[in-house]
């Protein structure tokens, strides 16, 4: 396949904003329409019963999709029962029809994501083109998705059935029938944006063609950002240091506010909601130092960002690649990150925050980034720079598009070795 001409692709996934609470669907929306700008075709199908199913706040409208994008959200008569048939039996089941329907159109590349509840494993065996697919989470070793075993701490022996139970999940009984084992063949390559997940996955029994490809932010870097920083000569507030993401237990918030209770020296800013956000209010118990914001649109987090100490992610769970770590590089914030999953190669390779392992050694990263303002500001440039030489658009997309070629030219040689082995025959 060359790249000559604008390719059409199909991005698979549950979620897709605005129906979307988690950064895989943030991630599709931004690949979606990187590959529109440039004249490429892009068709996004998502599941909108499965938002509604979980419960999630009424979607915003923060979002906006390039004219080359066409969004098919899908919905049944049946509501909730379709995500949940696809939960347990591990096909599309009552939305087959419609994916076919769209898939028959004819795509040069499908891309699945999180494909849990639009479509389960048999959803790859759908639809004539390059496949490719994006392991946002451990969906396909892990029922739960994120490997964190009982809702308590990380999974170092499977004991899937209690803990499918644990999560309130009915268990998915087709994961012992050997379907997903069938259902990776029809995948051309998989994508993992860390190389901790790509060799977890290895360890964990996936046999297949893994490709390291980290995520990307989009975005121009511009020096407007640093000039509002440094007008802020009169702070309105007590310095503060930030949280984004969902206020989940596996997030590792409840390690956090306790620091804050005890720690005058700066606040404790939390952007997002989450089912858990009740029980983290009450462990805050109403004090002044923590500051729960709830949700905030781009542009807020944006600001939140710049003008933040540091970002800290305390999250217990094997996170595959955060997101949110490129967001704060973008505003030259640097981030404070556990030493846990992905997170660290990302610290390691921009040199644009710290990696904790103890409680001690976290206050004593604050304590750092709070005493010495040039030395902050010069990991926070360390970040910046790091997003446009190894996280922009433009570097993810070369790789991307590298791997489409190494594909296709892999599937033109066996098809020609196909081809004499018949007239041999």
């Amino acid at each position: 396949m060359t790249i000559d001409r604008p390719l059409r692709f199909c991005m698979i996934t549950t979620f897709y904003p605005p129906y979307n609470f988690g950064g895989d669907g943030v991630f599709v929306h931004q690949l979606s329409n990187e590959l529109a700008r440039r004249d490429h075709k892009v068709e996004v199908i998502h599941c909108i019963d499965a938002y509604r199913l979980m419960g999630w706040p009424k979607p915003t409208k923060d979002y906006h999709d390039h004219p080359n994008v066409k969004v098919h959200g899908l919905k049944s008569r049946l509501g909730s029962v379709s995500p949940l048939a696809t939960q347990q039996t591990g096909s599309p089941f009552f939305k087959s029809s419609r994916i076919r329907q769209i898939l028959a159109k004819g795509f040069d590349i499908i891309h699945y994501h999180n494909v849990s509840l639009i479509g389960g494993p048999r959803i790859l065996e759908y639809g004539n083109a390059i496949k490719l697919y994006t392991m946002h989470e451990y969906w396909l070793v892990c029922p739960t998705h994120v490997l964190f075993r009982f809702n308590r701490a990380v999974c170092t022996k499977p004991h899937c059935f209690t803990c499918e139970l644990a999560y309130r999940r009915p268990p998915q009984w087709w994961r012992h029938s050997g379907m997903i084992r069938a259902a990776v063949k029809h995948v051309d390559a998989f994508i993992a944006p860390s190389r901790f997940s790509k060799d977890l996955h290895h360890r964990m029994g996936l046999d297949a063609p893994i490709a390291h490809m980290p995520h990307f932010i989009p975005g121009t870097h511009s020096e407007t950002l640093l000039t509002e920083r440094q007008e802020q000569s009169q702070p309105k507030h007590k310095p503060y240091f930030l949280f984004v993401g969902r206020l989940e237990k596996i997030k590792g918030l409840q390690t956090l506010i306790p620091i804050f209770l005890r720690y005058n020296q700066a606040q404790l800013w939390i952007a997002g909601e989450g089912s858990y956000g009740a029980s983290l209010r009450g462990l805050a118990r109403d004090s002044d130092n923590i500051r729960f914001l709830g949700h905030r649109t781009k542009d807020e987090l944006q600001i939140l960002y710049r003008d933040a100490v540091a970002l800290v992610i305390p999250s217990l769970s094997l996170e595959v690649f955060a997101l949110v770590i490129l967001e704060a590089f973008m505003q030259r914030t640097p981030v404070i990150v556990r030493n846990i999953g992905g997170m660290p190669e990302i610290i390691e390779e921009s040199g644009g925050g710290i990696v904790y392992d103890t409680e001690s050694e976290l206050v004593r990263a604050m304590e750092s980034l709070l005493s010495d303002v040039g030395w902050r500001n010069r990991l926070g440039e360390l970040g910046f720079r790091a997003v446009a030489e190894k996280w922009s658009a433009d570097a993810h997309l070369n790789s991307y598009f590298g791997l489409i070629h190494e594909v296709a030219a892999r599937k033109s040689i066996h098809a020609q070795n196909r081809d004499h082995n018949l007239c041999l025959s």
